[in-house]
């Protein structure tokens, strides 16, 4: 299960942040997550605690955003929504179509004290 890593690298740039911003706790942690990104946010929910546990995130608040999935195909150069990673172009049949959005995972937003 990679999202355990997922969340180790998320509490090492909570720890970096809390440095850099002068914040000591971390109430609540927003991640963006991509619909094509291969994570899955059940995973998340239930390492999160785990992870997070004797941090500066110890009994924060989860919450997870989904991002939709869009690409931009390589030949009629159009924008269409993603389901898979591997979809053709619905408008051209085009087999090679350009990941914009979807495929990443971010901190969106946190609430410190």
């Amino acid at each position: 299960m990679h999202e355990l890593s997922l969340l180790e690298n998320v509490r090492d740039i909570l720890e970096e942040h809390a440095v850099t911003q002068n914040f000591s706790k971390v109430t609540q942690v927003t991640l963006e997550i991509g619909k094509l990104s291969c994570v899955e946010p059940e995973a998340l929910r239930f390492g999160f605690d785990v992870v997070m546990k004797d941090s500066l995130a110890e009994n924060a608040t989860l919450l997870i955003s989904e991002l939709d999935g869009l690409g931009l195909c390589q030949q009629c150069h159009r924008e269409m929504q993603m389901k898979t990673l591997y979809e053709p172009c619905i408008h051209c049949g085009h087999a090679f179509v350009r990941i914009t959005q979807g495929a990443e995972m971010k901190v969106k937003d946190l609430v410190v004290i």
